[in-house]
């Protein structure tokens, strides 16, 4: 018999008005702001009161694979867990981007009996809120040609804008273009390029941001490009702040929908992990922890992109820890780490557990390095056999960690609770959280530190111009940013290829740029691009829309 899809389970559920979950999660009906019969914006100006013992539960990973781990699911089904033995919780995820819906990594909404509704329009535009973001990035590209166009008073140099634009979709063919051919009339002539909009520092710059007014004064600080003579220009001397602000004032309202078993959720904000921070926005998790006794939130890939990030960057910033932090692995990508191909992961193969099972050991140090004991969350799947299983609940109890068989996908909430149960110890027994790095630590020794710790590389080696670039942000007066890392989410080191725990390697950073609006700096390794392509049959080659408006093959 066949399997019923992501979209198919989601379409039998029953789901329901968004009031009725607003009233659970304690939202008074002036803070609702209804976007059809199952979503809402909530206006954070009119709730009341905190939760000063509110806990964070962070779900991270080890590093992903082709075939996919689950992260989304098992952050979804752990929520329905708590939910399910009484406690007071909220999900907070991060918002889909059409790029990766309509190329090969699906949506992010969860799977099987563990997802969030209603799931096609998440998928599909949502809010609006990636739209707003690419809006007011475009918004500011226009002002700035337009400024050199007419006079140019800040003494721009077109050759060194450094500001792209976006759209929400991968589009290599975009990657470099040049604008302003045409003659006097249509603008100067200069490279330009795109990103996809969730690697627009707009994107950052909402995620971190605390409210309407620090969005603002942190957009003032953005840099789109140097003068003639070197110097850094920002919005605020462009005066276009406030018109910024003004495209994202609903966008910054994080979104409430619900899981399948009616577990309040917020969704806000979307950054990717492999060339951004990685993490739902600060106002999203502290409304959430302004409403539930506990907060169950993920972040991108692996705990060496997405979950370092939440700990030297959102956690920074937010003001606030992880409680406790679930790495969720599964027997496939273990084997796959440990050399088995992807078409072959469904054939039993003990050997290659025992070989691949070094990726998630160097992921149950990373969360021990910020001082905090890891829940490792085992994803089941069909194909599993019994002997897997239990060679990996054995090797983490060897290894003193706590561990949960998780069948959420299959059985919802109720596949949950013992993963529940061990992070509830876990949140009790508390940790001793802190960051990787100071603040005053160099921005090369930041770099340096997180490629030895984090990546357990022997090293970094910069570029001549990464040197430069270093030295400039420094002398800029950013040296105190925290490091986004921008590397492949498949490895611990900056080559896909270097599976399971790789040894003996450097990772080569290329370029290193300051985002004085987010707050922090980006260092560029590998071939890492911010503006992906979709792959030979991208996901939309399947998909479709009814007679009756309903879709097929998002999933």
């Amino acid at each position: 018999m066949a399997h019923l899809t992501d979209q198919e389970i989601a379409s039998k559920a029953s789901i329901q008005p968004i009031q009725d979950i607003a009233k659970k999660a304690g939202i008074p009906e002036e803070a609702l702001e209804m976007y059809g019969k199952y979503k809402a914006k909530v206006d954070i100006n009119q709730l009341e009161g905190d939760k000063e013992d509110s806990k964070i539960v962070l779900v991270s990973a080890m590093n992903p694979t082709p075939a996919g781990e689950g992260k989304s699911t098992v952050t979804v089904g752990l929520s329905d867990a708590f939910n399910k033995i009484g406690k007071n919780v909220m999900v907070a995820l991060r918002e889909p981007s059409l790029g990766p819906v309509m190329g090969v990594k699906g949506g992010a909404t969860g799977g099987g009996h563990a997802q969030v509704l209603p799931m096609e329009e998440i998928n599909l535009h949502f809010n609006g809120d990636l739209h707003a973001i690419t809006a007011a990035n475009n918004a500011l590209s226009a002002f700035i040609d337009n400024h050199i166009h007419h006079g140019n008073k800040l003494n721009i140099d077109p050759r060194r804008v450094t500001w792209k634009r976006v759209i929400d979709m991968n589009d290599r063919a975009l990657r470099q273009v040049v604008v302003g051919l045409g003659g006097p009339t249509r603008g100067v002539p200069r490279e330009d390029g795109f990103d996809i909009t969730v690697a627009s520092e707009i994107m950052a710059v909402l995620c971190l941001s605390n409210d309407i007014i620090d969005l603002k004064e942190k957009l003032a600080k953005i840099v789109f490009g140097y003068t003639y003579d070197k110097k850094p220009v920002t919005v605020g001397e462009l005066e276009v702040e406030g018109a910024l602000a003004l495209l994202l004032k609903e966008a910054i309202k994080p979104n409430l929908v619900q899981t399948m078993e009616g577990t309040p959720a917020l969704i806000h904000g979307g950054p990717f992990a492999n060339i951004a921070h990685g993490c739902n926005s600060i106002i999203a998790t502290n409304t959430a922890r302004q409403l539930a006794d506990i907060v169950v939130t993920e972040c991108g890939f692996g705990s060496d992109l997405g979950g370092e990030k939440f700990m030297d960057i959102k956690a920074r910033m937010g003001g606030f820890k992880p409680d406790a932090i679930v790495l969720v692995a599964t027997i496939r990508a273990l084997k796959m780490n440990g050399g088995v191909a992807k078409a072959d992961l469904g054939e039993a193969n003990v050997d290659a557990l025992k070989e691949g099972v070094v990726n998630l050991g160097k992921h149950i140090e990373n969360a021990r390095k910020f001082g905090v004991e890891p829940v490792i969350a085992l994803n089941d799947f069909v194909t599993d056999t019994d002997e897997e299983r239990e060679f990996v609940l054995n090797w983490c109890k060897d290894q003193g960690v706590r561990v949960a068989l998780t069948q959420v996908w299959e059985k919802g909430g109720a596949g949950g609770v013992e993963l529940a149960e061990q992070v509830l110890e876990a949140v009790e027994a508390g940790n001793d959280f802190h960051h990787l790095y100071e603040d005053e630590l160099p921005i090369a020794d930041k770099i340096e530190k997180i490629v030895t710790e984090v990546y357990g590389g022997d090293g970094v080696i910069l570029t001549d111009k990464a040197k430069k670039q270093i030295a400039d942000i420094e002398a800029n007066g950013w040296g105190n940013f925290p490091v986004c890392m921008a590397k492949t989410q498949y490895s611990l080191s900056d080559d896909p290829k270097k599976l399971g725990r790789p040894s003996g390697f450097n990772v080569t950073v290329r370029e290193v740029i300051a985002k004085a609006g987010a707050g922090f700096v980006v260092a560029l390794t590998g071939d890492i691009m911010t503006m992906p392509g979709l792959p030979k049959v991208p996901s939309a080659n399947n998909m479709d829309v009814n007679a009756d408006g309903s879709s097929t093959g998002l999933f």
